[in-house]
């Protein structure tokens, strides 16, 4: 297991923390499979982790705790991707690695994402209380993911250095798989992080959106402030009593009519590197 995470995972592939990180899911299954067996998680061998054991697992995490399909089918590529190692190290057991590369990914219905249109959108942004700081931050972080369309963890890992403040303004995004892709930022969106920087002074090499004791955000505590913030909209936009609203939903809106004209000066931005 050690192996896996540091001179594997870490060192060969140069994996980025957060796959490192959703593939914890190994401590849930060790949990679970030494209660079965009733032994302590570290008296757990390699033979206690069958196939069949696995797929218990994952059951209990669907049914028992209640996890989607999707948490389902991270879970099971995290333990793929373990027992692959495994059968490039230890050949006498491919047969058991072989068995449990081979349970089956669960299909998942494809639901419909939740579209926002200019009206909520506005409603949202006018919650944040502008006159304190993380009011600010709060409004500068929605503003920038309306704008740029960028996934939430690619906005907290934001770095002043990653945004050019000359016009015509832009900002480098690090997607999923390491890609790298150039944004246009509106004028406005530029005024905003110039604002939160003066009011919350930052290094170039540092994150940009942060906590009151200066740690950077988390994804989940960004949806726990934004669920506040659309039940407050609602009182003055309800079709938003009916939306699900997440970070993610800022990636699905209904273009501004100022948009467009924006949009043209995208080429310009692609040789922007740093």
């Amino acid at each position: 297991m050690r192996a896996f995470f540091y001179e594997w995972l870490v060192e060969q592939r140069n994996a980025s923390i957060h796959t490192v990180r959703s593939y914890r899911t190994w401590r849930l299954l060790l949990r679970f499979v030494a209660q079965r067996a009733r032994k302590k998680a570290a008296m757990i061998t390699l033979a206690d982790l069958a196939a069949s054991e696995v797929a218990a697992f994952l059951s209990h995490a669907e049914h028992q705790r209640g996890g989607t399909i999707g948490t389902r089918n991270c879970r099971l590529a995290a333990i793929r991707s373990f027992f692959n190692f495994v059968a490039t190290k230890d050949p006498a057991s491919i047969a058991q690695c072989v068995e449990i590369l081979n349970i089956p990914i669960k299909r998942a219905p494809v639901s419909e994402p939740c579209y926002l249109d200019p009206a909520e959108v506005t409603a949202i942004l006018a919650q944040p209380d502008l006159s304190a700081v993380e009011g600010m931050r709060d409004h500068a972080l929605l503003s920038f993911l309306y704008n740029s369309g960028a996934r939430i963890q690619e906005a907290l890992d934001l770095c002043p250095e990653a945004i050019r403040f000359d016009s015509p303004g832009c900002v480098r995004l690090l997607g999923k798989g390491r890609k790298e892709r150039i944004c246009p930022l509106w004028p406005e969106t530029v005024v905003l992080l110039k604002k939160l920087l003066e009011r919350q002074p930052r290094a170039s090499n540092q994150r940009m959106f942060v906590n009151r004791y200066g740690e950077p955000l988390s994804a989940s505590g960004v949806r726990f402030k934004l669920a506040a913030y659309v039940e407050a909209a609602a009182e003055t936009v309800p079709s938003l009593r009916n939306k699900h609203v997440t970070p993610h939903s800022f990636r699905h809106y209904l273009p501004r009519p100022t948009m467009s004209s924006r949009q043209d000066d995208a080429p310009r931005f692609q040789g922007f590197i740093g």
